[in-house]
């Protein structure tokens, strides 16, 4: 016996199509909006987290900004004794022209490109005392490029020509109006050599006119 099967061409199977198309629509449309959805949610979920991270970052980056200083202590170095020093350990020394805080060192003359001053980091207005150092003799000064450090009125360099902590090439050295000494935990300027010091002051002076051009 045969089944026969017909198919309806006319205004009801068109209806069926027709229904059958909007209902797959829809599907899709509602599967979209949910993906969309999901992935708005991860967005959001991940933004927070990205917003601590930031602000962490910012806020170790204000606590290292706040804790630059200077600090000055006093240290010994062969061939001085015990001197001041900067935190890195290099030597600090002053200028006899620069007595009572007057400053004869200055970017025009050349000088501070072969000793740079101690200044003070924007935003701090004093030095601190290492050890063997009175925190009452510490001050500063308006120098060439900045809030100068001193030491008992004195205004404090480092030496271009000091390769590393500890050494004293500077100590002796006559230029840019004065002659450039190391200073003690008192504030007073150390003008004694040893024998090496000496030896070792004098090549380096007559080296430096034309190692530092003075």
């Amino acid at each position: 016996m045969k089944t026969t099967v017909r198919l309806h061409s006319g205004p009801t199977a068109r209806r069926l199509l027709g229904g059958s198309v909007i209902f797959g629509a829809t599907v899709v449309a509602v599967a979209a909006c949910g993906s969309s959805s999901g992935s708005s949610a991860s967005g959001s979920s991940a933004s927070p987290s990205a917003a601590g991270s930031s602000a962490a970052a910012g806020s170790a980056s204000a606590g290292a900004a706040s804790s630059s200083s200077v600090t000055v202590s006093a240290k010994n170095v062969s061939g001085v004794g015990t001197v001041l020093v900067n935190g890195a350990g290099r030597t600090l020394y002053m200028l006899t022209s620069e007595k009572g805080g007057k400053i004869t060192c200055t970017t025009s003359s050349g000088c501070i490109k072969f000793w740079p001053e101690i200044d003070l980091p924007s935003g701090t207005t004093a030095a601190k005392a290492g050890p063997g150092v009175k925190s009452s003799l510490l001050g500063t000064v308006k120098g060439a490029t900045g809030t100068e450090v001193t030491y008992n009125g004195w205004p404090l360099y480092t030496f271009a020509g000091d390769s590393a902590a500890g050494t004293d090439k500077g100590q002796g050295q006559v230029s840019f109006g004065g002659t450039w000494y190391v200073l003690n935990g008192a504030g007073s300027p150390v003008t004694a050599k040893t024998t090496s010091g000496s030896s070792s002051s004098g090549s380096t002076t007559s080296g430096s006119s034309g190692a530092y051009g003075y």
